[in-house]
């Protein structure tokens, strides 16, 4: 069963002890600028896409450090479970507190209603995409964390993307490849909310505009979002580092060769 309801209102938050294996987890960092996701598999581990500290973006520029690493953080005494994994790259598996890194612990909705979905402003928190069974969603997590999910791409191919590829098995295959997550959806619609919107005309107020700017945001955020847009395909895991898949995916981030 899809979580979902008032939770999707109320809070995205939950305990340790309710987790079920093929989860959708995250927890925010850098004070709520971003959130890390993975997907829980049961017996307190978690296999997330990540890359190395302060890599993210491989800018070279001071956005590097605004983005720190996604990846569990560095420590003078490693975890016993996991070891030091501060500069690890690719889909790896962590234990439950390394995964969180301090952090809070929320569960990512799927099957939300389009009401649900606006009422969280924040993207990155839930989809109106239909989970697949918890089954498959363990089986590419694990298939993915021995073959890799290509390059990580902070705005193309990131952490939020392989948690929902995992959940769905959904990629796009337009060219116009702007990664499948919530988070990168709400970044670009707060960039252009007003200045796109030919609406902006109607209105010189402060008050207009403001209007004008949360309306566009909230209709960039829904047309976005994976469980509405047609320009997606359904690929096995197994495919998924093919080379043919490029065929098929046209500008996805995916490479044909592991991490």
């Amino acid at each position: 069963m899809e979580r979902g309801g008032m939770m999707g209102i109320l809070s995205n938050k939950i305990t340790k002890q309710d987790l079920k294996p093929g989860d959708h987890i995250y927890s925010w960092r850098r004070a709520y600028i971003y959130a890390h996701h993975g997907i829980y598999i049961g017996d307190g581990k978690v296999i997330h896409f990540t890359r190395g500290a302060g890599q993210e973006i491989g800018t070279g520029t001071f956005l590097d450090s605004i983005f720190s690493s996604s990846s569990p953080d560095s420590s003078d005494t490693p975890c016993p479970i996991c070891g030091n994994q501060g500069s690890a790259n690719g889909v790896i598996s962590s234990c439950i507190d390394c995964f969180l890194s301090g952090g809070e612990l929320h569960v990512f909705l799927y099957n939300v209603s389009p009401l649900i979905f606006l009422a969280q402003a924040r993207g990155g928190t839930c989809t109106l995409a239909k989970s697949d069974p918890s089954e498959d969603v363990l089986y590419r997590a694990k298939y993915l964390l021995e073959n890799g999910f290509g390059f990580y791409n902070l705005f193309k191919n990131n952490c939020e993307d392989f948690a929902i590829y995992c959940k769905t098995g959904l990629l796009l295959f337009t060219s116009v490849n702007v990664g499948r997550g919530g988070q990168t959806a709400s970044f670009l619609a707060a960039t252009t909310a007003v200045a796109s919107s030919p609406l902006r005309f109607l209105t010189t107020s402060f008050g207009g505009l403001t209007a004008v700017g949360l309306g566009s945001y909230c209709v960039s955020r829904l047309v976005s979002d994976i469980g509405v847009r047609r320009d997606v395909i359904k690929i096995p895991v197994e495919r998924l580092l093919s080379r043919s898949i490029t065929d098929e995916a046209e500008g996805t981030t995916l490479a044909a060769m592991p991490n």
